[in-house]
């Protein structure tokens, strides 16, 4: 810890620096050669709670299909000595893999990261222009599609592997495969991953092993309380997650990788079906979810809950965007038995880098939680760089052993993110409280410049949203010759109601400052998202600034 350092906030007056408050967890030596995959076996099996050979992983939902720890890393093994004796895969080759969630994706990802093959999942909706830039970018060796996807991937060295295919099934079960596992550096890029580009285009991260180890650590070290050093609490009963995340993206991969280290069982959503996840929970008596804030809307606002015994569901750990203060309390007046875990991270920060752990914090409404282990935080003012003290807003900054090593192929925008202190420059307009939680306000790139004000969207959106005739809504910054810009919001109404665009200006109009009025409205069927929730502004611009300018 700091010198000076304030116990109440974390921030240390001498060097401007907010630091965790979180016992810092054990971390493999950092030149021992370890992968991620092997770290997470590791931790599983010095486990007493879990019996791999018992113990159930992965549920498929749709098939009923399962498999066991020991299933699961048999395949894995399986994998690994198939891909290396027939593709001769060594580390530092690139996988680029095109597939939505399944039961053959967790031992993919296990195989090749046990091999020191750096992992590329990306989205299966992308365009074909979207693939062809990202392969583009990271120069794969070869790629895993379904016959679904494979056709926009551009032809690789070493081909496309389908894994919907006869010939991936008998990579699975090749019974003579002990462990292969490759020498791995921490250092060794584990996964390049591509950011969710909702203000300019996708950028593809680059995580090292030791990224995510250090991640990993902190969840499976401050399960349920906050000492490290503390006996674990006896489980209630056998954990189970319920998984609506794509594991292309940074949320998806760290929180399965968690699940497997703690010896949870997984149901894997291959597609989100919403009425399909209460059925699950249902039948599978899931006790967790972590999830992001338009499924938590989701719950508050539909009436199809109260079809389905959602008892055993006891916590939602909430990532991806912000989750208003407003949506919190109306989930906990509906479901006052399941807690709201808050976190916050970017896939530059290897996701977590701020979550909330055990009781005391869930009722922290509207933060995303504190400091995770081993991190650091400045509060830096946009206009002068003065690094601020609590209570006062600005760009937040990252720094720890979670935080990327750069962009591939872009120095530049490398350059502009990281500093040369090693300092992440996360783009969000944030500050930190008198306890040390951290709050959210906006990106800094998406406020919207009205005169001589800043608006953030995202206060206007949770205002809209506790609206009962509106479904979802999302306000972007629309031109205007004497204002500069003004606020305008695209409306997704409740079936059934007609509400209007002076009903809509005049709700927000009576709870917000004058410059802050909505100022314009449109309404649509869809509010386009990015798989963690973040809403996709860039195409509603589009859209706004292509539609007729009499009459939206």
């Amino acid at each position: 810890m700091a010198p000076n350092f304030d116990p109440a906030t974390g921030f240390c007056s001498e060097t401007k620096t907010f630091h965790s408050f979180r016992p810092s967890t054990p971390l493999p030596p950092a030149d021992e050669s370890i992968s991620i995959a092997k770290y997470a076996v590791s931790l599983l099996l010095s486990s007493e709670d879990c019996n791999p050979d018992t113990s159930t992983f992965l549920i498929d939902p749709n098939t009923d299909e399962s498999l066991t720890f020991t299933q699961f890393l048999n395949r894995t093994n399986s994998l690994s000595l198939s891909l290396r004796t027939r593709f001769s895969l060594a580390p530092n080759d690139v996988a680029y893999i095109l597939s939505p969630n399944s039961l053959h994706l967790p031992v993919l990802y296990f195989a090749l990261l046990s091999l020191g093959v750096t992992i590329s999942p990306a989205s299966p909706l992308g365009s074909n222009s979207d693939v062809t830039h990202q392969t583009q970018l990271i120069k794969p060796k070869i790629a895993f599609a379904t016959s679904q996807t494979a056709h926009k991937i551009p032809s690789l060295p070493l081909g496309t592997i389908l894994i919907d295919s006869p010939e991936f099934l008998s990579f699975l079960n090749r019974s003579e495969a002990d462990t292969c596992y490759a020498n791995v550096k921490q250092s060794d890029v584990a996964a390049i991953l591509y950011s969710s580009g909702t203000t300019g285009k996708v950028k593809a991260v680059r995580l090292t092993h030791r990224n995510i180890i250090a991640l990993i650590s902190g969840f499976y070290y401050t399960r349920g309380h906050l000492d490290p050093n503390e006996p674990e609490p006896e489980p209630e009963s056998e954990s189970v997650s319920y998984f609506t995340l794509p594991m292309f993206h940074i949320f998806g991969l760290f929180m399965f990788i968690r699940a497997f280290s703690v010896g949870e069982t997984v149901v894997l959503m291959e597609r989100f079906d919403f009425e399909g996840m209460l059925r699950a929970v249902e039948k599978y008596k899931v006790s967790f979810m972590p999830v992001s804030p338009p499924l938590i809307v989701a719950l508050v606002k539909s009436e199809l809950t109260k079809k389905y015994d959602l008892s055993s569901l006891s916590l939602l750990g909430c990532g991806g965007a912000a989750l208003g203060k407003d949506v919190t309390d109306r989930f906990k007046e509906k479901f006052p038995n399941v807690e709201i875990s808050q976190g916050y991270g970017l896939t530059e920060s290897g996701g977590g880098a701020t979550r909330m752990i055990g009781p005391g914090e869930f009722n922290q409404h509207g933060s995303v939680g504190k400091l995770a282990e081993n991190m650091e935080a400045k509060i830096v003012d946009i206009v002068t760089g003065e690094a601020l003290p609590p209570g006062r807003r600005g760009e937040l900054w990252l720094r720890g052993p979670t935080i990327m090593n750069g962009y591939v192929g872009d120095e530049k925008a490398t350059a502009e993110t990281l500093d040369s202190e090693g300092w992440l420059k996360t783009g969000d307009l944030c500050y930190f409280d008198s306890e040390g939680f951290l709050y959210i306000v906006d990106r800094l790139k998406e406020l919207i410049k009205y005169k001589a004000y800043q608006v953030p969207p995202v206060e206007l959106e949770q205002l809209l949203q506790s609206n009962p005739e509106i479904v979802d809504a999302a306000v972007i910054p629309y031109p205007d010759e004497e204002a500069g810009q003004i606020p305008m919001a695209y409306i997704v109404r409740k079936p059934g109601s007609n509400i209007t665009e002076a009903q809509v200006m005049d709700f927000v109009a009576k709870q917000v400052a004058p410059y802050k009025k909505i100022r314009r409205v449109a309404f649509i069927n869809a509010i386009p998202k990015s798989p963690a929730g973040k809403i996709l502004r860039r195409e509603l611009v589009d859209l706004a600034l292509s539609a007729p300018s009499s009459k939206l």
